[in-house]
């Protein structure tokens, strides 16, 4: 693996302009960094954090690194025992990273964001062990939220904070009606690839209705739509659509199908709670198409950053590891997208307090 060079002399004075201004601070509060012994601050920790994240150093091998640059004086047994308390630490310096580069949007006529979960995955593992599930800006290319879980962390909706009026892009695993609920709770619209069998839908009138019925009205080019209302499951019933009466829905949301063909001829469903003034069928599909950003975003992951590589299945250092790599990739993406205005310093400027 070619390493990122985040941590290396020629990066770092500028990577440390972009991380949050309290960093010693927070590391103190979230008990990484209580005593300096071997560390002489927050600044060097995470320098060896990073360095440990995004090269193919081991912890050894990066103590040796911080000892030659005289950035600490630590052993790789130390260096383990850092990054197992700097957990928290770690996923506060990632969440406030991600808020700073929240900047003012141009005003337009749909806000829209896209939501996924990518699988990570140690050596020798026989099946999916962590999930991060990710929040992108489609017009920039870049996360602005992420969220690790384990193996049983499912997709939904209701894992991401979103503002009111956002357009919340999703594939088939978010169209359910939790997630419309969640979202509209939130003020936010949903716009998610459906499949008509996982999801109860009824008409105007709250007559169940089959989609699948409706595909021979379906053009062969251009979409169609049709009205519906989702009928919200109550708490305490199981994940099957068939399993409650309509008459135990705790709320109806009212939404629109659209459908249109492929050139091959098959039908591709869509569920939306947008307004048709704010976007008709033809709209939608077009928009539903920026989607794919957030699997591009998990191809460079993985393959410029090799988020997959993790280098311990569950030992205690795999989340901070996973946190490490995510906040590289967050101030990578600062490093070389130009969003918002263009610094002539090529990174932003923030005062600096000097010590004795």
């Amino acid at each position: 693996m070619r390493s990122l060079p985040l941590h290396e002399d020629q990066q770092w004075p500028f990577l440390l302009s972009l991380l949050p201004s309290d960093l010693e601070e927070s590391a103190r509060q979230s008990k990484s960094l209580l005593r300096c012994r071997n560390v002489p601050d927050a600044a060097a920790l995470m320098r060896m954090a990073l360095a440990y994240a995004v090269s193919d150093l081991s912890l050894k091998d990066v103590a040796a690194w911080a000892h030659g640059l005289g950035i600490a004086e630590i052993t790789g047994p130390g260096l383990f025992y850092r990054l197992r308390e700097s957990e928290s630490w770690l996923q506060r310096v990632l969440a406030q990273t991600l808020q700073d580069q929240v900047k003012i949007e141009f005003e337009s006529r749909l806000r829209l964001r896209v939501v996924d979960a990518t699988v990570v995955t140690g050596p020798g593992a026989k099946g999916t062990e962590w999930r991060a599930h990710v929040l992108i800006d489609p017009g920039t290319g870049g996360f602005r939220a992420v969220e690790l879980t384990g193996a049983h962390g499912g997709e939904g909706y209701g894992r991401y904070r979103v503002q009111a009026g956002d357009v919340i892009l999703g594939d088939r695993a978010y169209a359910t009606a939790r997630g419309l609920m969640a979202m509209q709770s939130a003020g936010a619209f949903v716009l998610a690839r459906m499949n008509p069998h996982a999801i109860r839908l009824c008409d105007a009138r709250r007559n169940r209705i089959s989609l699948h019925e409706k595909e021979g009205e379906v053009p062969q080019i251009g979409g169609v739509e049709f009205d519906i209302q989702v009928p919200i499951p109550p708490e305490n019933s199981s994940k099957s659509h068939k399993s409650w009466p309509l008459g135990r829905a705790v709320a109806w949301i009212p939404a629109r199908a659209v459908a249109a063909r492929t050139r091959l001829g098959e039908v591709i469903w869509l569920l939306t709670t947008l307004p048709i003034e704010q976007a008709n069928s033809c709209e939608l599909m077009q928009i539903y198409r920026l989607r794919w950003q957030i699997e591009l975003l998990f191809k460079r992951l993985k393959s410029q950053l090799h988020l997959d590589t993790l280098p311990s299945r569950q030992g205690p250092t795999a989340r901070s590891w996973m946190l490490a790599r995510f906040l590289a990739a967050a101030l990578a993406q600062e490093l070389v997208q130009p969003a918002g205005p263009l610094s002539p310093w090529g990174y932003q400027l923030r005062p600096r307090r000097l010590h004795a």
